[in-house]
């Protein structure tokens, strides 16, 4: 009597062991679709105009923008002086962006840039504050009368 209530007791163990991982699989099945969801998240993506000169404030400008949580990837373009951003809209924003470029130093479409971090940018980076943004591509004429305007 003692081995069939041994062997009924083992059986019931394996039953409850195999359900356990059932369980266990539905639940990470449940995890990895949840996962694939939220990367189905649709990004937003923004082009605006910053104000900038060479590869070093492309790099600065990059950074700040790419530093905002939610900021998927951020490329300026030195000639256009016009930065593509994409972003999770879900936890950020464009203005959180342009506030991030202006809080380095450099002047965006919609906020100027903090005149301190301006300041201590280096002397290849201090841009004319009134040079166009977002351009076409081609070179703006030169006009010896714009001159920073602090």
């Amino acid at each position: 009597m003692k081995k069939v209530i041994l062997s009924l007791a083992v059986i019931a163990a394996m039953g409850l062991t195999s359900c356990k991982n059932e369980a266990k699989q539905a639940g990470e099945t449940a995890t990895a679709e949840t996962e694939a969801t939220q990367s189905d998240i649709a990004m937003a993506s923004a082009a605006f105009g910053v104000r900038g000169n060479c590869g070093m404030c492309k790099r600065t400008i990059e950074k700040a923008a790419n530093g905002v949580d939610g900021v998927a990837s951020a490329n300026w373009d030195v000639a256009k002086k016009k930065i593509d951003v994409s972003f999770d809209d879900t936890k950020t924003d464009v203005a959180a962006i342009h506030n991030a470029i202006a809080a380095s130093g450099y002047d965006t479409e919609q906020v100027a840039g903090n005149l301190d971090a301006y300041e201590n940018l280096p002397e290849c980076c201090k841009y004319d504050h009134a040079m166009e943004m977002n351009q076409s591509g081609t070179k703006a004429s030169e006009d010896p009368h714009h001159g920073h305007n602090h």
